[in-house]
């Protein structure tokens, strides 16, 4: 099963929405992404496992953002991400 969290606010969007994910876990997943607009541009990152692998990967993510979206994904059609 698959969900989506989106933010626009004030708050820091990569801490809301990793939040947003971590409350959807229980739904089941193989691979989780967030992304962010950061001065303009993307920012995309995406891991294969649990939602704690890409919150290590985001803790020394130098990018902030009050803007982004996040997904968790379970592969039923084609590989994981």
């Amino acid at each position: 099963m698959c969900g989506i969290v989106g933010y626009l606010g004030y708050k820091d969007a990569t801490t809301v929405v990793l939040e947003g994910l971590k409350r959807l876990e229980y739904r089941g997943y193989d691979s989780a992404g967030i992304c962010i607009i950061s001065e303009g541009q993307l920012i995309t990152n995406k891991v294969q496992g649990r939602i704690q692998k890409l919150e290590s990967i985001l803790e020394t993510a130098s990018h902030r953002s009050t803007c982004g979206i996040g997904h968790t994904r379970w592969a039923t059609h084609g590989a994981p991400i």
